[in-house]
Order: structure tokens, then sequence, then C-alpha cells
């Protein structure tokens, strides 16, 4: 069903009110249970995960992208709203360069014990609260086969429009769950038999690659903040802290570490290829 709506205070259009206001959005989206999605590939992602559809917002400038949805939302029922320009310039807050928007209802999270149980290789993020880290490492968890995304409790929230939007939808593909408590996270992940790799720029630590050729047969990847790193209680809870060796020329150039995104990639590059061969 399209309908057109010019009045930006309409409220059916509440949903899609300020989303660049990361507080506000934060808030509203977790009391309200809901998210946004953004661009037709990341709706139809979203739609065959299985999260169900509130409405689309589609300004009239990409009215042609309206028929590339339509298969997707035949299903669901949801309304389709249909605003000027300039009108979902003001809703927003910013020009919509994608085209569509969704809102969606988010699913329940499963329990940590329950997804460390169906699990062998996780990475771990404590205190990530940059939305654009969170997207790309769950983007690379999940190109290169992660089995599961813990969260600590003040991470950043994955399904957030800017993760959702860097993540190009891999949020969607990805189970994850997110813990209690930071103090005592890990001991779950301890029970389930993981060992933990807590990855570090100490150039007294292991290489990576030398740690994941020894590492057991189910593995967690502990990452931390782009600025600080791990938390020292983490980088004390975990089995071994590991780190990515640097070029001795870019050592020599002050150049000690990779951003937290880059790091993941390689360490689940890493972790999956340790993983082949071994038996499920």
């Amino acid at each position: 069903m399209r309908e057109l709506i010019t009045d930006v205070e309409d409220p059916r259009l509440a949903d899609y009110a300020r989303l660049t206001d990361m507080e506000l959005r934060t808030s509203l989206e977790s009391v309200q249970g809901l998210f946004i999605a953004e661009g037709t590939k990341v709706i139809s992602r979203a739609v065959a995960a299985g999260y169900p559809v509130r409405s689309v917002l589609l300004a009239e400038r990409r009215l042609g992208d309206l028929p590339a949805l339509l298969p997707v939302l035949a299903a669901t029922g949801a309304p389709v709203y249909v605003v000027p320009d300039e009108t979902a310039e003001r809703l927003t807050g910013y020009r919509v360069h994608r085209g569509a928007l969704a809102s969606l209802h988010r699913k329940p999270l499963p329990e940590t014990a329950a997804l460390a149980a169906a699990a062998r290789r996780v990475i771990v993020l404590e205190d990530l609260v940059d939305h654009a880290n969170v997207g790309a490492i769950f983007r690379c968890a999940a190109a290169l086969g992660v089995d599961a995304v813990f969260l600590s409790p003040r991470c950043a929230d994955p399904l957030y429009r800017r993760a959702v939007k860097v993540s190009m939808g891999a949020v969607f593909a990805i189970p994850y769950a997110r813990m209690t408590g930071w103090y005592d996270g890990l001991a779950g992940l301890r029970a389930a038999g993981f060992r933990l790799l807590a990855l570090t720029p100490d150039p007294a630590a292991p290489s990576i690659g030398v740690a994941m050729a020894v590492a057991g047969h189910r593995t967690a990847l502990l990452l931390g903040t782009e600025g600080d790193g791990l938390s020292s209680r983490w980088l004390n809870e975990a089995d071994q802290a590991v780190r990515i060796p640097m070029h001795p020329g870019a050592l020599a150039a002050g150049v000690d570490s990779l951003n937290v995104v880059a790091a993941a990639a390689i360490a689940c590059h890493l972790l999956a290829g340790a993983d082949q061969g071994r038996p499920g």
C-alpha cells in the first residue's frame, strides 16, 4: 500500500524522525523495539532474515526504487510512505542518498550461553562505541566464517542505522548476543570451553598466527576499543594475549598497530584458516 504524505509532523512518519540524533535514536529504538535499515539491498536482507517490517519511507525522487522493493514487501503488508524530497530531509535530518528507509521490529537476542554452546569460532567486542566500526567488524565476521559475535554491555548497537549501513546488512547474517555484565562477562565463554585470545599491540605478545596453531578447537578473539584497546581486566582474564606483527619499517615510522577493523579482518581470516581441517 503506497501513501503520499506531505506533512513532516504526520505521526505515521514518527519512526523516521531525527535519524542523525544518536542519543535520541538510541533511546527511542531500544524502548520501542525498532531499528532503521537503509537501501533496497539492506532492507531485502533484513526481511530475508525474518525481521518484521513496520513501514517503508521513500523520497519522491527515488520512486524508481519501488519496483525492486515490492516483491520483498509483498508478503509483509507494510505501508510505503512516499514523501517529497524536502520533507524527507527535514524529517530525517539528512539527504537520503540510498533511496528507501524501512522501520523494522527487532527480534529477541539469544542468551549468551545458548549462543556459545552452538559456536566454535567467535569474536568478543569490549566497549566499542563507534557504530561504523561495529558494523564493519560484523561484515568481516560474516564474510570470514565467524560463528557468532558477543558484545559487552556498553558496546554500540549493531542495529543502529549507521552500523547496519556500514555492514551492508551483515548484522543480519551472523548471530550475536549481549552480555549482561562486564566484570564476569568472559566467564560464560570459558565455561563453554572457549580459549580466550586477547588482541593487543604489545610487542612482547606472541604472534596471533603462532597462537592460532596451538589454540583449542573453540576460540574466542577479544577486541577492545580503538584508542585504549582491551581493559586490563579482560587482558588478564584471557588465556593468552596475541598481536598482529607489524613490518619493521612500520615500527620504525611509529606505526605499532592497526585500527580495530583491520585487526579484526586479519584475525578472523586467521581464525577461519586455523579451523579448516579440524573435525566438526
